[in-house]
């Protein structure tokens, strides 16, 4: 094994603690007969156990060997890879590289344990091969990695050779990319030391926007200025706003699973992090993806002053912001940041300082979100629809519509008023009521 690793070219960068490398360096050993069995035995069980500690992370199952050769070549990022990013294969050089190190990976895929196996007597190797993984729970893992992964392990399992491999690994950069920008949808930031580390949000709540009842019109600007952003066209930046509870980050996350496989991708960032934007940005801005950094629930007191970070980094820098990226935030305030009315004294009786440009500061941010989206409180008739509709998603329901909305409007009336969130929420009552009954 480790003469197969050692021949590696574009995927060589796997880190000195990688599983892979570990095990090629056992081997080593192994063939070289320069360690005890025990000793192996021990450092081979230290790799089963991390092996396995990564399946359970991603969820892989049945060749977890496999599932863990081909979780390299999805997230290395390397010359090759990242050239290949969003846009396939390409004429070059480079693809003699790319084959060679993909006939190392069959050879990989195909390796025959039993000697190591039988020399030390365990069986490690061939239980991990053939393993049946305990049903869990989608929240106990990153679904949307393991899918993946597992698909295309097993079509690389039915690869003849080389040249199929290339063919197999290309089309999916082509069609998701590489690295964890390709394999997830949403990320959150951590400040690691001068750099921002990228953290895979693993199960992102799967809406769609038509699971968003009403608001047609607020939906339709979102996705007009989506799409155009998607596309590579002109796009704007985009403050939904309005009553608490109306749908303004459900719009958002539904816009993301709408279009992730074209390219979309989100990181979220909270407002104590937006010192760290114009780093964040420096990492994505030459990435071959859409990317949207979302801010929820934005407003700022009166004495807070990151907003003036957002300012700079929406415009008014010195660097241009790249156009594969766009800022989506929700608020319950229009204006974001709370006024006050000495803001909006034109004089300061100590002073005597003009205090209006302190509130033009302020509004201006909103200024810089070129698509403003207004999602109001519904009406009494609105939230009774919202309220049937709903209802009609869950069969256990059986409550006639006057009587839906007649216990409807109780439920609002002890339950913050009405919205759409308190609508779900009675739904969600009436089902679990329902269910146990």
């Amino acid at each position: 094994m480790y003469k197969e690793v050692a021949k590696l070219i574009l995927y060589r960068d796997l880190g000195e603690n990688s599983i892979l490398r570990k095990l090629a360096g056992i081997f080593e050993d192994y063939e070289k007969d320069q360690c005890s069995a025990a000793e192996l035995t021990t450092r081979i069980y230290e790799q089963m156990k991390a092996l396995l500690d990564l399946s359970t992370m991603y969820g892989f199952d049945e060749n977890l060997w496999h599932n863990y050769l081909t979780f390299i070549l999805l997230t290395n990022e390397n010359s090759f890879s990242m050239t290949s990013e969003k846009v396939g294969a390409n004429d070059g050089t480079v693809n003699h590289f790319a084959k060679a190190d993909f006939k190392v990976f069959k050879h990989l895929f195909d390796y025959d344990f039993s000697s190591i196996e039988r020399d030390l007597e365990i069986d490690c190797f061939s239980t991990v091969c053939h393993y049946k993984a305990i049903g869990k729970k989608e929240r106990m893992y990153n679904k949307n990695v393991s899918e993946k992964v597992q698909a295309v392990s097993r079509q690389i399992e039915q690869a003849e050779d080389e040249n199929e491999i290339f063919k197999i690994i290309t089309d999916f950069y082509k069609a998701y990319g590489v690295g964890m920008f390709g394999l997830n949808k949403a990320f959150r930031i951590r400040e690691d030391g001068s750099r921002v580390e990228f953290l895979p949000v693993n199960n992102t709540e799967q809406v769609l926007l038509k699971d968003l009842v009403g608001y047609e019109i607020q939906k339709k600007k979102l996705v007009d200025n989506t799409e155009a952003f998607v596309k590579g066209l002109p796009a704007n930046n985009v403050l939904l706003f309005g009553d608490a509870g109306t749908g303004k980050s459900t719009s958002i996350k539904a816009i993301l699973n709408e279009y992730y496989d074209q390219g979309l991708r989100m990181i979220e960032i909270y407002k104590h992090q937006f010192q760290d934007l114009s780093s964040v940005i420096a990492q994505i801005k030459n990435r071959n993806y859409r990317f949207i950094i979302y801010m929820d629930d934005l407003s700022f007191e009166e004495f807070e002053i990151e907003y003036k970070f957002l300012k700079a980094v929406i415009e008014g820098g010195m660097e241009t912001k790249p156009d594969n990226v766009l800022i989506y935030a929700t608020s319950n305030r229009r204006h974001l940041i709370r006024e006050t009315w000495g803001d909006r004294s034109d004089m300061e009786q100590d002073e005597g300082m003009h205090r209006s440009d302190t509130m033009q500061e302020k509004l201006s941010l909103v200024a810089r979100f070129g698509v403003t989206i207004n999602f109001s409180k519904p009406t009494q008739k609105e939230y009774f629809q919202i309220v049937t509709e709903l209802a009609k998603r869950y069969p256990e329901i059986t409550l006639t519509d006057a009587e839906l909305c007649a216990e409807a409007n109780k439920w609002e009336l002890s339950h913050g008023g009405i919205s759409g969130r308190t609508a779900q929420q009675f739904i969600n009552y009436l089902a679990g009521k329902s269910e146990n009954a």
